[in-house]
């Protein structure tokens, strides 16, 4: 093994990686961040470019902003792009040629916010939120439990994009099933109190998910490749779990892997903390050992503190990845998701790689006003 970081670093990060019909240069990914950019939500030039530039700096794969599903209630602001409509669909077209040509790999995280939406926000005003049990991650009952006719048109939802984005020329789909958002909110027991076959044990709250990767799978080829996005952690409570042992972990991600689910990308604020007491790995290395799938890491890789420190005043500075390349060395996980290392430098893993880290440009808040 290379001892010289860059060599190091190329020697882990540059390794390819296939899963179904998408086969990746390397083990880095664009982490999904949601930047609002897109009126009405449709993605525009400035959206195709912002992407591309990224593709052009060497990332493996683009996984897109949330991007709304076509249910009234799923969103909750007029500049998150959709997944659905014309205008929208051909403002995707033009960022994944854009990113193709490039030659990069992206795919479309879609999003449905659930009891997260604002009552009276766009993109559909009228709209009610909507959840497992109408309660919010507060634990306020503030919109309205689904019906089983919601649960089907949300389903259908879904599996629609993902035949969308096949037939866009996208190279996946990732399900966004974490932070708090509808999916997760029947997963979370704190805001699914359901008596029927949705609510109750961990495997019932787990219905849900797994009615979505079904539907998504049969709804595309069976070699495009379904990430689905997990976390423990949600909005304003950074302590909560689904899982409280990897016994409950395996029992999730069992049901979505029997569902259609080709990889797991573990949503943590930290690539480096570990999950569970008496262990090392972190929650990608969690799911990777208790399902046998690939499973993507994320989590302040490249800086110093993480998303919510910079929003209290902490500047983020460059760090050295040689934690990340340890883990990446005993196949802890097989592939990282890097956020706003990439909002800083479009051209982080190049320069990574190449003995350049100290060029690279740190994130600070500014960055967020502009696609860049």
């Amino acid at each position: 093994m290379p001892t010289h970081p860059a060599d190091r670093a190329a020697d882990v990060l540059l390794r390819p990686f296939s899963v179904g019909r998408l086969h990746l240069p390397n083990r880095v990914i664009m982490a999904p961040m949601t930047r609002e950019f897109s009126p009405d939500g449709v993605p525009g030039e400035d959206v195709a470019r912002y992407y591309a530039r990224r593709a052009a700096g060497g990332v493996g794969l683009i996984i897109t902003e949330g991007t709304y599903v076509g249910h009234a209630s799923a969103g909750t602001s007029a500049r998150v792009p959709h997944f659905h409509g014309d205008r929208a669909l051909a403002g995707w077209s033009e960022v994944a040629a854009a990113v193709h040509r490039e030659g990069g790999r992206i795919v479309p995280q879609l999003w449905h916010v659930g009891m997260e939406r604002t009552a009276g926000n766009p993109p559909e005003p009228e709209a009610p939120p909507i959840g497992p049990s109408g309660i919010g991650l507060d634990g306020n009952r503030t919109g309205r439990a689904m019906t089983q006719a919601d649960i089907d048109n949300v389903v259908a939802a879904y599996a629609l994009a993902a035949a969308q984005a096949e037939a866009l020329g996208f190279d996946g789909v990732e399900i966004h099933g974490g932070h708090g958002y509808l999916i997760d909110q029947f997963l979370w027991s704190h805001t699914n109190h359901r008596t029927d076959g949705y609510g109750g044990d961990i495997v019932r709250r787990t219905r849900f998910a797994a009615e979505i990767v079904a539907a998504c799978r049969a709804a595309v080829s069976d070699d495009f490749p379904i990430s689905f996005r997990l976390s423990q952690w949600k909005l304003r409570n950074f302590q909560a779990q689904i899982a409280r042992t990897p016994e409950e972990l395996e029992a999730i991600l069992t049901l979505l892997s029997e569902a259609g689910a080709d990889v797991f990308h573990c949503s943590t604020r930290r690539f480096h903390q570990p999950e569970f007491a008496d262990s090392d790995l972190n929650l990608a290395g969690w799911a990777k050992k208790v399902s046998g799938k690939p499973a993507i890491s994320v989590g302040s890789v490249g800086l110093s503190n993480e998303f919510f420190q910079v929003f209290a005043g902490e500047l983020a500075s460059v760090t050295d990845i040689l934690g990340l390349l340890d883990r990446m060395e005993r196949g802890e996980f097989e592939l990282i998701a890097v956020g706003r290392a990439l909002l800083g430098d479009p051209e982080w893993l190049n320069k990574i790689v190449s003995d350049r880290a100290d060029e690279l440009a740190p994130f600070h808040l500014g960055l967020l006003g502009n696609l860049h």
